[in-house]
């Protein structure tokens, strides 16, 4: 295995199910849409495997989950010149390029005769059925590049910021600049000297995880061939021009790929990073790493007047505590239906209903890092029939201006800043486990009572779709609370479940149901 694959070893809990849809080694005509209009690929493991046209791209499945690019072309350049590598690291898979169909028939043809090892696991291949992987620069010539870099940041847990992704980039070759923005998710670019530079950068680092089962990078080329950076913050960063803020100079960040602990904001146990071999071929020796200047440590908020001038870069919006959703259900939403939703991925301080615009909110949270938390993992999923757009706002605060009534007669404010039933504030507030939406529903602080039926009783009476499993944890004799697990048929319908039912005070005025944590399916004991 190459020294430059064993920079990431992601790992997932034994039987964690992946939601991301995989396709089978068995099946002839199952496809892949990359991005819904990138490349596609077709298995065809039986007989009739020779009426695939060859192409000069070749798909490449059963990867193990350590692989970065760097293996892929170290064990496959043998065939040919690779152009374009395509990461699909959930899925455990990949999009190979070749520059001729020939490099791609030996490549396929020798996976047919004989095992070939990818990161010391065999790997199975078969043609693509484009000609071409769609690159987002769109050039003519396969084999062209940038030197600067977009990465998206999948599963981002933890805060990313230019300081974060410096350290994980820089050791490869000198970083010039970062800018950091947030829709959809969290992408970056990362500009180097020259386009040597960044291909090193992207061998070494594409499919690798910032930290352990997380935070995974996908890197492709960026358009622009050139960043511009106008602060130096968290999420923009000259490195050609340390006097856009003011700096310290100090004894030098530590000079590693990645660093051992994510940044302790209270929201969960310190998560190892794993550290770029020190003999990584991509890794730069000692004598060509410079002495590094020490900058000091940066709000999570800024001002809206500095806020606005580190915005200008590709429009993207600067770091709020504050975020926006759209495609609320007018009759079936409310403050406390949000609430019950966003708390699971930080404090929630205040709801705000947009009447100007039906269906959508403002919701600020306790600081930019839970917003970060609730776009990756609220953004695109249903609830009552609507697909929800969580993105961050551009507002810094929300203030309680134009209320008015909801559909079901609540205000179109609220302030929760005081309630205990925020979750990230106590000392306990690191026993928080951040999940993505699942089947499956932990519930605690029920009356010992509790039975099934009155759970299911309760589901009817809310008009929330019922669960199909139910399992209490065993409990103390002395134990005043109940908790347990609920599943049900599909995400969509735990979502509403919990929306509706997280918090629901019942019988003890004392104890509130709380449906909290959703958790995968294989966590039934």
């Amino acid at each position: 295995m190459g020294e430059e694959g064993s920079l990431r070893r992601r790992f997932r809990p034994t039987g964690s199910i992946c939601y991301s849809q995989t396709c089978s080694e068995n099946t002839h005509t199952n496809k892949i849409n990359m991005f819904q209009s990138g490349p596609t690929s077709v298995f065809n493991t039986g007989p009739d495997s020779h009426r695939i046209p060859p192409s000069p791209v070749v798909h490449v499945r059963g990867l193990c989950d350590a692989v970065v690019e760097a293996d892929l072309v170290e064990a496959l350049d043998k065939f040919g010149n690779i152009c374009y590598v395509m990461m699909m690291p959930f899925k455990r898979q990949a999009l190979v390029e070749f520059d001729s169909v020939e490099s791609a028939e030996r490549c396929v043809s020798c996976g047919t005769r004989e095992a070939v090892y990818i990161a010391e696991q065999q790997a199975f291949f078969n043609f693509s059925t484009s000609q071409r992987i769609t690159r987002p620069t769109n050039a003519d010539d396969p084999t062209s590049g940038n030197k600067v870099l977009l990465l998206s940041i999948q599963n981002p847990l933890y805060p990313i910021t230019t300081d974060v992704l410096y350290t994980v980039c820089n050791p490869v070759s000198n970083v010039l600049r970062i800018v950091i923005f947030k829709r959809n998710g969290i992408q970056a670019m990362v500009e180097y000297p020259d386009l040597e530079d960044a291909q090193k950068a992207k061998l070494a680092l594409n499919g690798a995880d910032i930290y352990a089962g997380c935070c995974t990078l996908k890197i492709e080329y960026a358009r622009p061939n050139r960043l511009n950076v106008v602060r130096n913050d968290n999420t923009s960063w000259d490195y050609t021009k340390p006097f856009l803020l003011h700096r310290e100079r100090g004894k030098g960040r530590q000079r590693q790929a990645i660093l051992g602990e994510h940044p302790s904001n209270g929201y969960g146990p310190h998560c190892p990073l794993l550290p770029l071999p020190a003999n990584s071929r991509y890794r730069r020796s000692s004598e060509e790493v410079q002495d590094m200047i020490s900058y000091p440590l940066l709000l999570p908020k800024t001002s809206s007047s500095s806020s606005s001038s580190a915005s200008s870069f590709l429009g993207h919006a600067a770091s709020s505590s504050v975020a926006m959703v759209s495609g609320l259900h007018p009759a079936k939403m409310n403050c406390g239906r949000v609430f019950n939703l966003f708390c699971l991925y930080g404090n929630v301080e205040k709801v705000k209903f947009m009447k100007s615009v039906p269906g959508t909110a403002l919701v600020e949270m306790g600081d930019e890092y839970a917003v970060d938390r609730a776009v990756t993992h609220l953004n695109s999923i249903k609830v009552f029939g609507k697909k929800l757009n969580v993105c961050v706002s551009k507002q810094q605060a929300v203030i309680p201006s134009q209320v008015f009534e909801l559909a079901d007669g609540s205000s179109s404010y609220q302030d929760f800043s005081l309630t205990r039933n925020n979750r990230f504030s106590s000392a306990h507030s690191g026993r928080n486990i951040i999940q993505p939406p699942a089947t499956v529903l932990h519930f605690y602080n029920a009356p010992p009572t509790l039975s099934q039926h009155q759970l299911q009783k309760l589901c009817t009476e809310h008009n929330v779709p019922a669960f199909t499993k139910f399992k209490v944890f065993d409990a103390k004799p002395s134990s005043k609370t109940l908790s347990g697990l609920l599943e049900f048929d599909s995400k969509t319908e735990a979502v509403e479940a919990l929306t509706v039912l997280n918090h629901h005070q019942i019988r003890i005025p004392s104890k509130y149901l709380v449906v909290a944590d959703q958790v995968p399916t294989c966590s039934h004991h």
